[in-house]
């Protein structure tokens, strides 16, 4: 259940800063958010060269093809939320874009139009993929963050209390009502002011829900893995399940540059859902 596909484009201690403000002690910097992305994704492959050949090039294409990643730190979607789960992690290409985001705005290198540098104190990540797990453990052994890695199949692993939780890509290989427990679960994990951050296809958008499929196919296949059957939901039903459970949503279309159908929904958890304020 990895994000297995390019789809298109020492520990900081976490604190509060406003949108663009300096990261502790450096002094902003004006580097274009061009070259900046450049540099957090040269900085976040860079730990891959540790697990091989294969986990290297898969970071650099992935990191630098997939628009989630650079749009999420560019409209601070990461900002403030210190304990990470990421489900479906693969080879835990999150936890090192965290690490390369601390380190740069340590540096005085976070750029001064951005929101504030994503700053996590804690990451979790699960896995079903053994072969992943042990990539992702490879390269990320001397982070910082000290991110921990769990094989397990996502709808029998614990969660652990989070702010934030990432899932790419992944839900759409377990039926509806496992999709329906899992974020039943995850709401409880998040607490009152959580954020989940959920990229799916959009099945009424036919011909990329399509396409979509079709290259998941592929790549699972080529890498060596089962396939599974897949099963979707168009936009509307995904927000209707998350308003369900407690969550506002913003749907943020994700398949800029890609043949896909691919959403990116913005659910932050709302007090009103039964937590304490």
């Amino acid at each position: 259940m990895s994000r297995e596909l390019a789809r298109g484009s020492g520990e900081t201690p976490p604190g509060a800063h406003a949108a663009g403000a300096p990261a502790s002690g450096g002094a902003a910097h004006s580097q274009h958010p061009d070259a900046a992305w450049r540099a957090l994704l040269e900085r976040a492959s860079a730990p891959y060269r540790a697990a091989g050949r294969f986990a290297w090039h898969f970071a650099r294409g992935k990191l630098g093809r997939d628009p989630v990643f650079r749009g999420m730190l560019q409209r601070g979607d990461l900002s403030g939320r210190k304990r990470v789960l990421d489900i479906g992690c693969g080879q835990g290409l999150l936890a090192s874009l965290l690490q390369a985001c601390a380190d740069a705005a340590a540096q005085g290198r976070w750029p001064a139009g951005w929101p504030e540098a994503p700053r996590a104190a804690q990451y979790t990540g699960i896995e079903l993929m053994a072969r992943d797990v042990a990539r992702a453990q490879a390269a990320t052994a001397a982070l910082a963050l000290a991110p921990r890695f769990v094989c397990a199949d996502m709808r029998q692993a614990e969660l652990p209390d989070c702010d934030l939780v990432v899932i790419l890509d992944v839900l759409h290989y377990v039926d509806h009502a496992a999709q329906a427990a899992l974020l039943a679960r995850v709401r409880t994990a998040l607490g009152a002011r959580g954020r989940l951050l959920l990229r799916v296809g959009d099945m009424d958008d036919a011909r990329g829900f399509a396409a979509s499929q079709w290259v998941d196919r592929l790549v699972t296949t080529v890498r060596g893995h089962r396939v599974p059957p897949t099963w979707g939901r168009s936009v509307a039903q995904w927000r209707e399940l998350l308003q369900h459970l407690g969550f506002a949503v913003q749907a943020l279309p994700m398949s800029r540059g890609t043949p896909f159908a691919n959403v990116l929904l913005l659910a932050d958890a709302t007090a009103s859902h039964g937590d304490a304020a």
